[in-house]
């Protein structure tokens, strides 16, 4: 099987991740009752424990490695240059949770984003293991934690108009 065919396969198995988090995250909206600040503190924090284990790793291994302890570039295809990849990646979609999910906590309750911590925190980490083995399959993990972002904030942005909450306006 060729590499497009397992990033596609990948893509496709996160995208069934993304709309199984959209039953959950409606489960979720009625079983979680907090304020909005503190379910985003909660729900972030997963997203910042990978963060810390990967920065954590890499400064390992730059500390046993004579060649990049001074802050030299990890050698091109490494194990530690695949690491600094994932790591940037990672802040990547930190970025945007960031950025994101707040709206989708306000449209849509605490629950949602707390759901959306723990199943981002697992599939950086999958992200993180299938780019190890095998760059292709780091696309299920790449997937299955920015889909569901993307999913919930469409449900949100639908949900949220359809409810007369904010109006569209033309430009």
């Amino acid at each position: 099987m060729g590499k497009r065919a397992l990033i596609l396969m990948g893509m496709g198995a996160g995208a069934v991740w993304a709309l199984a988090v959209i039953p959950l995250a409606r489960a979720a909206s009625r079983q979680v009752q907090m304020p909005l600040a503190d379910a985003l503190a909660l729900g972030l924090l997963p997203a910042g424990i990978v963060l810390l284990l990967m920065i954590g790793r890499l400064a390992q291994r730059r500390f046993f490695d004579d060649q990049t302890i001074d802050g030299d570039p990890y050698q091109a295809g490494s194990v530690a240059e695949i690491d600094q990849r994932v790591l940037h990646n990672s802040i990547e979609q930190t970025v945007l949770s960031i950025a994101l999910w707040p709206f989708i906590g306000m449209a849509l309750g605490a629950g949602p984003v707390l759901l959306l911590g723990l199943s981002f925190a697992a599939t950086r980490l999958l992200f993180w293991v299938g780019y190890h083995v095998s760059p292709s399959l780091r696309a299920f993990g790449f997937a299955a934690g920015f889909y569901p972002t993307i999913t919930l904030l469409v449900f949100a942005l639908v949900l949220g108009y359809q409810e007369g909450r904010f109006n569209v306006v033309a430009f």
